[in-house]
């Protein structure tokens, strides 16, 4: 028996050790999460989103952003680099290629398509498809490192998150893996960028952000509004460059990207619930190490669950639509169609969902 207890004590120091002591790529930083109030009041819970109609991509997943072009087509961001453009009949066509990990995308007044890279960085897609980098460093030689979303300005100025300077998203494994990195470590290392089209320079609007996210200019084109996943909220930013405000605070899920409604609203997609362990070691960084430990298999892992919401310049929720039984899930955001339905991406999903 002696031997076996020393095989079994040896075993348990082992993994002690493991669970405590094993680097990981993290330094975690206290914070207090707020309080979880769930899906009540202005998020009450419902299936409003339970009654998607579905385009199928033809074998592509990760329809992450959808904006509609100047011939009134839906254009996607996709997982394996594409640019997809989405027929009139439903028929799916590749439009560009891009090599990288498209994520926000915008057209602009004269129809290029802009992209916010997560690998590459911001570029330009013209009429034909050519891909242009147009800025992959800020004007002081930082790297960006993870593109996220993207708007334009009427003076054709461009704002972009870069949701990680810590984790980018190609070293990390992709999108997901980094995304999960920065938001456990907790460092507010993320910013929100400036593309000056005239000089090409790139610069810092705003920083200290935990995963900065979906970015949209206001109606009023006097303010930039910014998702801050890792505190479960959205800032106003006016672009004079005077202090921000949170206009929307404590959704229930990881908010995501942002786009324009048709009535001066916005859409606002929520990718997923909020993970209760994660909330309630917020202010333990050393707990958070051992979980970053655990095998794959049993750490905390976004929850299967659809919601989009909208809300007005002052953060007032208009309309809240959700799917409780995931079957179309990690909504990133929904885009007004022409026809006064809206387009429902998705980080995972093989399709694109449509609600009229």
């Amino acid at each position: 028996m002696r031997p076996l207890f020393v095989l079994v004590a040896a075993g348990l120091v082992g993994l002690l050790g493991y669970l405590f002591l094993w680097p990981v790529p993290v330094r975690p930083v206290a914070w207090i999460a707020p309080q979880n109030l769930g899906y009540i009041g202005e998020f009450q819970a419902n299936d409003r989103l339970a009654k998607l109609e579905f385009i199928e991509l033809d074998g592509r997943s990760g329809p992450e952003d959808a904006d509609v072009g100047p011939d009134g087509l839906i254009y996607l961001a996709m997982h394996g680099g594409e640019i997809l453009r989405i027929g009139n009949d439903g028929s799916v066509t590749s439009f560009a290629q891009t090599n990288g990990r498209p994520l926000g995308i915008e057209f602009g007044a004269d129809g290029t398509l802009f992209v916010a890279d997560a690998y590459l960085g911001l570029l330009a897609i013209d009429r034909d498809g050519r891909v242009t980098l147009l800025a992959n460093e800020t004007r002081d030689g930082s790297p960006i490192r993870y593109a996220n979303d993207l708007d334009i300005a009427t003076d054709g100025k461009i704002y972009f998150s870069d949701a990680s300077t810590r984790f980018g998203a190609q070293e990390n494994g992709g999108t997901l893996a980094a995304s999960i990195l920065d938001l456990v470590e907790h460092s507010a290392n993320a910013r929100v960028l400036k593309y000056d089209p005239s000089s090409k320079t790139t610069t810092v609007f705003a920083e200290g952000l935990t995963f900065a996210n979906g970015v949209v200019v206001n109606e009023a084109n006097d303010a930039l509004l910014v998702v801050e996943t890792g505190e479960y909220r959205v800032w106003h930013f006016p672009l004079d460059g005077s202090q921000g405000k949170v206009i929307l605070a404590n959704i229930p899920g990881f908010p995501d990207n942002l786009n324009h409604a048709s009535d001066g609203t916005f859409w606002l997609g929520v990718v997923s619930p909020r993970n209760a362990i994660m909330d309630r070691l917020s202010g333990s960084p050393f707990l958070r190490r051992v979980v970053m430990r655990l095998p794959e298999s049993i750490k905390p892992k976004p929850t299967r669950y659809g919601f989009i919401l909208r809300f007005d310049d002052k953060g007032n929720v208009v309309e809240s639509l959700q799917d409780p039984t995931g079957d179309f899930a990690l909504t990133t955001g929904a885009v007004t169609l022409p026809d006064g339905g809206i387009a429902v991406t998705s980080l995972t999903e093989p399709r694109l969902g449509l609600l009229k």
